[in-house]
C-alpha cells in the first residue's frame, strides 16, 4: 500500500452541484472549491490510513470512528465518500489492483502465442496476488465471510471475479478457444487457470507464512502452474 501522507486538518463533505466533495472545515468560510489535486491527496490519505488499520487489526475490529480519528476526518466524510466502512474497504482493495487490471484489456487483441500470453498474465497475476499484503487482505475477507456475506461478495466481484470475467473473455476468442476441449467452458478454463497459478489455497491461506516470492520463486510457480492447465486442458 502507498506510503502515508502527513496528518491532515479535519476535514468535513460539503455538497456542491450534484458532486461531493471534502473540504478542510476552514473552507466552509469561504466560497470556491479545493483544488482537485487536493481532493484526491486527501482521499489517499484516508484510504491509507484505512489499509493501515485493516491489516494491522482485522476489517471487524476498526470502526470507522477509529478511521476518522487517525486520518483527521469527520466519519460523515467517509459515508458521503464511501457509503460507509464496506465501502471504503473495498475502495482499498479496488485501488490495490488497478495497475493489475489497466494491462489485461490488451489480452482480448494480444496476437502473440498463447503460452506466452498466458506465461505473462501468470506473472503479473502472481505479482499482485501472492505478496504479504494480498494475503493479509484475503485471511481478512475470509474471517468476515460469515457475518459479512455481502462484503466477500463485493471483494470477490472487484478481484477474483472480474480476473476470471477478462480471462473468459480472452479464451471466447475463437482463434484461442479452438485449442482447447470443447467439454470445458470459458469460465471453467478462467477458474482453473487461476487456481493452478496460486496452488493449495487452503494451505495458503491457513498455514503459509507471509513472505515475497523471489523472481526465481515467482517463474517457477508460473511455469508448473501452466504446465499443469495446459496439459489438463488442451486438446490432444
Amino acid at each position: 500500500m502507498s506510503a502515508l501522507l502527513p496528518p491532515m486538518p479535519e476535514l468535513d463533505p460539503i455538497e456542491t452541484d450534484s458532486v461531493a466533495v471534502i473540504c478542510p472545515i476552514a473552507a466552509l468560510h469561504c466560497a470556491g472549491r479545493p483544488k482537485q489535486s487536493d481532493v484526491e491527496a486527501r482521499t489517499h490519505h484516508l484510504m491509507a490510513i484505512a489499509a493501515n488499520l485493516f491489516l494491522k487489526h482485522g476489517y471487524g475490529r476498526v470502526s470507522l470512528e477509529a478511521i476518522a480519528r487517525d486520518a483527521h476526518v469527520a466519519v460523515r466524510t467517509i459515508y458521503v465518500k464511501f457509503g460507509g466502512k464496506s465501502g471504503l474497504f473495498n475502495a482499498v482493495i479496488s485501488a490495490a489492483r488497478e495497475r493489475f487490471f489497466e494491462g489485461l484489456s490488451e489480452m482480448d487483441t494480444d496476437q502473440r502465442p498463447l503460452e506466452t500470453i498466458l506465461t505473462d498474465f501468470g506473472v503479473r497475476f502472481l505479482n499482485m496476488a501472492m505478496t504479504p499484503h494480498a494475503l493479509r487482505i484475503q485471511r481478512i475477507v475470509a474471517a468476515e465471510a460469515g457475518n459479512n456475506p455481502d462484503l466477500a461478495r463485493a471483494f470477490f466481484k472487484a478481484g477474483p471475479g472480474l480476473t476470471r470475467g477478462i480471462l473468459a473473455r480472452f479464451f471466447s476468442r475463437p482463434e484461442i478457444r479452438v485449442r482447447f476441449r470443447e467439454a470445458l467452458s470459458n469460465e471453467v478454463l478462467a477458474a482453473h487457470l487461476t487456481n493452478c497459478l496460486l496452488g493449495d489455497q487452503v494451505a495458503r491461506l491457513l498455514a503459509e507464512p507471509e513472505h515475497e516470492l523471489s523472481e526465481a520463486e515467482l517463474k517457477a510457480k508460473v511455469a508448473f502452474g501452466l504446465d499443469l492447465f495446459l496439459h489438463g486442458t488442451l486438446k490432444h
